[in-house]
């Protein structure tokens, strides 16, 4: 079958590889659709916790080929969605109810391979049912479950006050997320006007460039701070400067993937004066019954987000308008 994959850091094709097969309890799936990910490209650059070569791609949906003998909650042509998180459920955090800090987790599209190819394996206990949700809108269910555990770590208040450092397609997603789980007002600031406006119809409060004049907006919006401020940019400068926007007792929400190693300056001293809570959040945690729930029921926008449809075989050109294209937001492969 035909399949995109890095053979290791900085090297990138399409090529035909043997189409996977069901183990007793695998799901096959025919993907549809496929969306790349911030964390394609660190792995691409040798910058996550990847095995090579590897086809990558965890954001995805798509349809039933085949089961192994043992599935017995899915059958051909059951249109799916996965976790691409896969824990070993026997280590100390597993049995903790805290499979995303399992000791030993792989994961689709990552430590194996995945959904940049026409056909991926994926354990039954990690397939869920889309319904008749649209494959493009199915993909972003992922992204939008690791916003989610993320809302749970925040525990956010009704009527909490909310910036969003970052209007990229996470960013927007996080904004979503923040007023569907109660804040009254969610600004968003980015260097770039048009991803505001995008932020702005999916229903930010409001929102700030980030120029020169960005301190003294953010804080006639905010005089005394706000409640929470996520960075959604992963961008070290960005995140540190999070701290100067947050109020005493608020929470920074550290939700943007920092290349690994990085060290972000911290004002230790106002976390321990303003009584602030750093807290951060990594991938899913049996979220995406509610990331599903959330684009059925239209409390959350996907579809917008959207801005490039390509074939595989535009694989490369793919992860080059996903790193440097200006206009781009989320690229997906349809199949």
């Amino acid at each position: 079958m035909k399949a995109a994959q890095i053979t290791q850091p900085g090297a990138m094709r399409v090529t035909a590889v043997a189409e996977p097969s069901a183990g007793p309890d695998d799901v096959l799936i025919r993907v549809r659709a496929a969306g790349i990910c911030g964390t394609d490209l660190h792995i691409l650059k040798g910058e996550y916790m990847a095995t090579y070569p590897l086809v990558p791609g965890h954001e995805f949906s798509g349809e039933v080929v085949g089961v192994g003998r043992n599935v017995a909650h899915f059958k051909v042509g059951d249109r799916v969605t996965a976790d691409p998180n896969i824990p070993c459920n026997r280590c100390t955090y597993c049995q903790r109810n805290e499979p995303n800090q399992c000791r030993d987790l792989r994961a689709v599209g990552v430590t194996r391979d995945g959904a940049f190819a026409e056909i991926v394996a994926v354990p039954e206990g990690n397939v869920f049912a889309i319904g008749d949700m649209d494959y493009a809108a199915a993909a972003l269910i992922e992204p939008l479950a690791c916003v989610v555990w993320g809302l749970k770590q925040v525990e956010v208040q009704p009527g909490d006050t909310a910036l969003v450092l970052g209007a990229g397609p996470m960013g927007c997603l996080v904004a979503q997320g923040l007023k569907s789980a109660g804040a009254s007002r969610v600004v968003v600031t980015d260097v770039v006007a048009w991803r505001l406006a995008l932020a702005e119809r999916l229903g930010a409060s409001a929102t700030v460039l980030a120029d020169d004049g960005q301190d003294a907006r953010l804080k006639a919006l905010a005089p005394d701070g706000f409640d929470i401020v996520t960075d959604a940019t992963g961008i070290p400068v960005v995140l540190g400067s999070a701290f100067a926007y947050v109020r005493p007792r608020g929470k920074v929400w550290v939700f943007g993937v920092t290349p690994v190693g990085t060290l972000v300056p911290f004002p230790a001293y106002e976390v321990f004066r303003r009584d602030l809570k750093i807290i951060g959040s990594f991938a899913v945690n049996r979220t995406f019954p509610q990331s599903i729930a959330l684009i059925q029921s239209g409390a959350v926008q996907v579809e917008p987000l959207i801005s490039h449809r390509l074939a595989l075989d535009e694989f490369v050109r793919g992860m080059e308008l996903a790193e440097n294209d200006p206009r781009r937001i989320k690229v997906q492969f349809t199949l």
